[in-house]
């Protein structure tokens, strides 16, 4: 059974033809993603699912990624924040050492495509060094909340963006004024993917036995990167502040590391910290490839927390919502196009308000399974990889053709 075959028994018969349609008109064609590492954070994983999608459908699709010093990763990071409206620390030589890895990387790369998406900031700057007529369209691929962006940041990712004949962002609310056409493309889960797949019980049972978890007591648990914006220490607030009520209480926080993360250490030691008195907590740092430890996680966990302060779109809320799982998140990002107040979880903005919801759903069993059931429909309809291909190929169509021309999916 092929690829799309076996995404059909997910999404049906008139997903899957939509997609078979748009291929057609795009088979041959060579489309290329660019990013900044390969593994770490929920762009990798999407590019790692789509890329054979694309290629499912006929066209050649690659991946590549840029590559740079530490200190340029360090810079990139703080254009992340300054994105999200949070002071930073950045000077000229900063900027210019933007400039001069993009310019080897352009150097390095294989983008001769007849379309490249370049995936946030840090190789915004390719098209600038690139020969003209090497790349049809250039897309830039905003997954970032640049809605009040730091003043510095933004002039600088600016004057990059009017190479492009598009830009791309998870929701209305992230976007700002720009010179290219806007898109808006929520991101999306892989449901046949090790992290999403049905799992056996032993499976799962084992995994948490191995990571000193008990399968017969509840468990509370955040799965993502150690980063202050995720709030991993609000978790540990909330969790204590409901132990004394729920003695059998367990907390799992799950990470991995991020090649493009440099602050990601002094998060996880500050998590550590907080954490090394209670032995119900804990912080397990998995390796890249722990997608079905991640699963066994997500499918034991009684509640699902992403408490983030900022957030682009937030993929472990997918996730879990996927799995059956009420999510309690922070009012943030694209955390709120996917929770809903009795519906799918609830939206919090405190380590308290988190504690009052989490003793909602452990005392109302029933009504925290109707959430899990809501929220995997939800998942089905709107935040699962094909849609989002669908979504892609279907703003590539509206770029190349005029504005009188049809094409129906």
């Amino acid at each position: 059974m092929n690829l799309l075959d076996q995404y059909e028994q997910v999404v049906g018969h008139q997903e899957i033809g939509r997609l078979r349609r748009l291929g057609e008109h795009f088979a041959g064609k060579r489309i290329v993603h660019v990013n900044s590492t390969k593994t770490g954070g929920g762009v990798a994983e999407i590019l790692g699912w789509m890329v054979p999608l694309m290629r499912e459908l006929g066209i050649e699709a690659s991946w590549e990624v840029i590559s740079g010093p530490a200190e340029f990763y360090k810079v990139t990071k703080s254009f992340h924040n300054g994105l999200q409206g949070f002071p930073v620390d950045l000077h000229d030589r900063d900027l210019t050492l933007h400039y001069e890895v993009n310019r080897e990387n352009a150097a390095r790369l294989d983008l001769h495509a007849d379309i490249v998406f370049i995936h946030d900031p840090q190789p915004i700057y390719l098209p600038e060094f690139t020969p003209e007529g090497q790349v049809g369209r250039w897309v830039w691929r905003c997954h970032i909340d640049a809605s009040k962006p730091n003043r510095m940041v933004w002039k600088h990712l600016e004057k990059a963006i009017g190479r492009y004949q598009a830009a791309v962002f998870s929701m209305a609310a992230f976007t700002r004024p720009i010179s290219c056409p806007m898109f808006l493309v929520p991101p999306s889960i892989d449901p046949l993917s090790d992290k999403n797949c049905p799992i056996p019980e032993a499976e799962r049972l084992e995994m948490l036995g191995r990571l000193g978890l008990d399968g017969q007591r509840p468990l509370l648990l955040q799965v993502s990167r150690f980063d202050r914006f995720k709030d991993p220490l609000g978790v540990i607030e909330a969790y204590r502040l409901l132990k004394p009520y729920y003695p059998d209480l367990q907390l799992a926080l799950a990470g991995g590391p991020a090649a493009d993360d440099p602050e990601g250490a002094a998060v996880l030691e500050e998590v550590m910290n907080r954490a090394a008195d209670d032995k119900e907590i804990k912080v397990l740092m998995l390796p890249p490839d722990s997608h079905r430890t991640i699963n066994a996680l997500q499918r034991s966990a009684i509640v699902v927390l992403q408490k983030s302060l900022k957030e682009g779109f937030g993929l472990t809320v997918t996730e879990a919502l996927w799995k059956g799982k009420p999510v309690v998140g922070g009012a943030c990002g694209g955390i709120t196009l996917q929770v809903h107040d009795y519906h799918t979880g609830f939206l919090v903005y405190s380590p308290p308000g988190a504690a009052y919801r989490i003793h909602y759903l452990l005392r109302y069993a029933e009504k925290r399974q109707r959430m899990g059931k809501t929220g995997h429909e939800f998942v089905r309809e709107h935040f699962l990889l094909t849609r989002q291909l669908r979504d892609y190929l279907t703003m590539l169509l509206c770029l190349e053709r005029p504005e009188d021309e049809t094409f129906v999916v």
